[in-house]
């Protein structure tokens, strides 16, 4: 074994030099965690079967579960958008919550919508109806997008199947029903925080109206909307009560089996049956099967159409299956050379928390680099070989990925796909962007981490 010195030098360099690559040379994150991984193998003097074996474990370790629950996710998600579902989401909780709460509602309706669609995607597939909203209102955009885009980036990092919070969970080893409620505990008022009330500020300061290439796109819909015409590729919107039981369905059941795992005896039938059907696997199948026959097959949609729908889900998750399989490499390459081990000595010393360090790491990588998912992975692989030098509980390692899924969403800025995006759909200049945007963000990762801090005197 090297001497602490050397690989606390490795290990700086190894993150370092993956920051750079990412960063500067623009190669793909996956090879970029492979690369990185390979090198601080042979810095500390492992042999080389030995780094063969440690990629082996890592990525196998990791993909073992996330490759399912990511591909099922990933399907789900893409019949759900192409169905109508987020648009009938949105539509029946601004009918129901009214005009002057309407904020509140573009809250919970992003919140609920990203979770089972990807936060560009329900963005894109959302921002017709905040130009109308706006055209009717003649109030900032930022008004009602601000609390929409708090929803969104909230469950995207927050609550599983979301990738991130799915791939910290499978690195740090935690219940994705700790992480659910713990996501909701430390979410929930986040972005309230950040949504309706930062929204409500913001608009004041900053006022934009519609960009000029989507007016006529807005007027179209509050022409349809006044006829009573919702209609979404060719077809009527689906029935609200579908939309949000089937996006709470494996929530739901994943909760339940946690709850039954930690309340009900061993040889209970009923404890079986709960953790059973709420295990992840069997929780998405169920409700990616009755997504298929509900959004699909009764809506008029051949099996043909079903399969070329879910194929081309596969695509975008394919790449985040391979960069959180790297990011197992990782880890698993700083448990097999000694470094975790150090880490873990330095903590002890210093008596940081680990609910800090998994925050500060996390945040770092994300201002670095820009990615919520590459930051979560990355903090994540650097937590998980710490946790075998500290006492642990379960509630504790769902707490962990909620302050990895805080540090990641802090400080969106020029690096980062996300900010641009918004910049483009909002007409704002990168400086109104930076007061927006960047600030609800980073209102959502502290508020995020202030919850942690407090759960985890408890855990």
């Amino acid at each position: 074994m090297e001497s602490t010195a050397w690989l606390i030098i490795v290990a700086c360099f190894g993150v370092a030099l993956l920051l750079f690559l990412v960063m500067k040379t623009k190669l793909q994150a996956f090879v970029a965690l492979m690369v990185v991984s390979f090198l601080v193998g042979l810095a500390v003097g492992m042999p080389p079967e030995k780094i063969i074996q440690t990629f082996k474990d890592g990525m196998g370790g990791t993909l073992a579960f996330i490759a399912i629950i990511i591909g099922l996710g990933a399907m789900f998600g893409e019949v759900l958008k192409v169905s109508g579902g987020a648009e009938r989401l949105a539509l029946t909780l601004l009918n129901k919550f009214g005009e002057k709460k309407s904020p509140w509602a573009l809250s919970i309706a992003g919140l609920i919508i990203s979770i089972p669609v990807f936060l560009d995607v329900a963005l894109v597939i959302l921002m017709p109806i905040l130009y109308s909203l706006t055209r009717k209102s003649n109030k900032s955009l930022l008004y009602y997008g601000i609390p929409l885009l708090a929803g969104l980036i909230v469950a995207h990092g927050m609550i599983p199947p979301t990738p991130g919070p799915i791939a910290s969970a499978s690195l740090i080893g935690a219940d994705l029903g700790w992480v659910i409620l713990f996501g909701l505990i430390a979410g929930i008022p986040a972005m309230i925080l950040a949504g309706p009330i930062f929204g409500d500020y913001i608009s004041k300061k900053v006022h934009l109206g519609i960009p000029e290439f989507m007016q006529e796109q807005a007027a179209a819909l509050s022409e349809k909307e006044e006829k009573g015409e919702v209609i979404y590729n060719g077809k009527e919107l689906p029935s609200f009560w579908n939309v949000i039981s089937i996006i709470l369905l494996p929530i739901i059941l994943i909760l339940f089996s946690t709850t039954a795992d930690v309340l009900l005896p061993e040889e209970s039938t009923l404890r079986s049956v709960l953790v059973f059907i709420g295990h992840p696997f069997v929780a998405l199948t169920i409700a990616t099967l009755l997504t298929f026959y509900i959004f699909g097959t009764k809506r008029g949609y051949s099996k043909y159409e079903i399969q070329k729908l879910t194929t081309k889900a596969l695509e975008p998750a394919g790449i985040i299956i391979l960069v959180t399989g790297a990011g197992g490499v990782f880890g698993e390459m700083l448990v097999a050379s000694g470094i975790g081990d150090v880490l873990a000595n330095a903590m002890e010393k210093t008596d940081l928390p680990l609910v800090v360090f998994a925050f500060i790491t996390a945040a770092v990588v994300r201002v670095a680099q820009g990615s919520v998912t590459v930051s979560m992975v990355t903090a994540s692989s650097l937590v998980a070989p710490l946790l075998s030098s500290f006492d642990v509980s379960e509630p504790m390692k769902g707490i962990l990925v909620i302050a990895v899924a805080s540090g990641a969403t802090i400080a969106s800025h020029v690096n980062d796909s996300g900010f641009w995006m918004v910049n483009r759909y909002f007409g704002m200049t990168e400086g109104e962007t930076l007061k927006s945007w960047t600030i609800m963000s980073t209102i959502v990762a502290l508020v995020g981490f202030a919850v942690c801090l407090l759960l985890s005197l408890f855990a």
